[in-house]
């Protein structure tokens, strides 16, 4: 059995990707994705994601998603991988409506918990519900951020306001709630994972508009996304203090989600 895959594997609806599935998809970049970290052939938060892959689907291209197709998609790409990065993407097929999905396999993505730091950018994502490709401007201030030294971006709107980051949701402390900014944004699947569990946890989640300006305020912040979570040491030349509880107890929150069989 492998345990971990070894390198890229590309399927297109269940058979191996030939040149013509790839110039397809590169000539044409209206579409969406989910991405997953699989361990032991397992994902959390399976369920949301083939939730919103169907919601995404429907909206883009006016008919659903069966989840079951897509496991089985997905089952298929990993053959007897049980530690990977996978990837969902759902294109057209050419001439017609019908979705057409992508499986990608690659090595799993280690969870890092070092601090990041972010730089704002002014840019919001268009369409920000969903998890769409073409994402040019993601991928060009991601590396502006990290040619200055910091980790990513921080996706800002007009009047400063923050939305999310290039790559992860975030998420703000002032020592008496957890905020998610109240702009537009992708909910993560780690975000819907773990939001609606923090209150039992002692912690208030509240969404309010968050703004440069006001960063001042905010004793620590946090990363969310498919790798996992993250604290956030600074933003431009803002330093947040942190608070090591906060982040512990986040962590703990994540940790009970189950693991959903692919």
């Amino acid at each position: 059995m492998t345990t971990t895959s070894p390198l890229l594997v590309t399927e297109v609806d269940g058979r191996p990707a030939t040149a013509d599935d790839l110039r397809l998809r590169a000539l044409d970049s209206y579409g969406h994705f989910t991405a997953l970290q699989i361990r032991d052939g397992r994902t959390r938060g399976l369920g949301l994601h083939l939730a919103r892959l169907d919601a995404a689907t429907r909206e883009l291209f006016g008919t659903g998603l069966d989840g079951e197709h897509v496991r089985g998609l997905l089952r298929h790409a990993l053959g007897e991988v049980r530690d990977a990065s996978a990837r969902v993407y759902v294109h057209r097929s050419e001439g017609t409506a019908e979705p057409t999905l992508m499986v990608t396999v690659r090595p799993p993505v280690a969870l890092t918990e070092r601090a990041q730091g972010l730089m704002s950018v002014p840019y919001q994502r268009p369409v920000a519900h969903i998890k769409h490709l073409g994402g040019f401007a993601q991928v060009h201030y991601g590396q502006l951020a990290r040619r200055a030294g910091f980790d990513d971006a921080l996706l800002v709107g007009p009047g400063g306001v923050v939305s999310e980051s290039a790559i992860a949701n975030v998420a703000f402390w002032d020592g008496d709630s957890v905020i998610w900014p109240d702009a537009p944004a992708l909910t993560g699947i780690t975000m819907a994972l773990v939001e609606p569990l923090l209150p039992a946890a002692g912690l208030p989640s509240v969404r309010r508009e968050v703004t440069l300006a006001g960063l001042s305020s905010y004793r620590a912040a946090i990363l969310t996304n498919s790798h996992g979570i993250a604290p956030v040491a600074r933003i431009d030349g803002t330093v947040l203090p942190g608070d090591d509880a906060l982040f512990k107890a986040v962590r703990e929150v994540y940790e009970t989600v189950a693991w959903d069989r692919i």
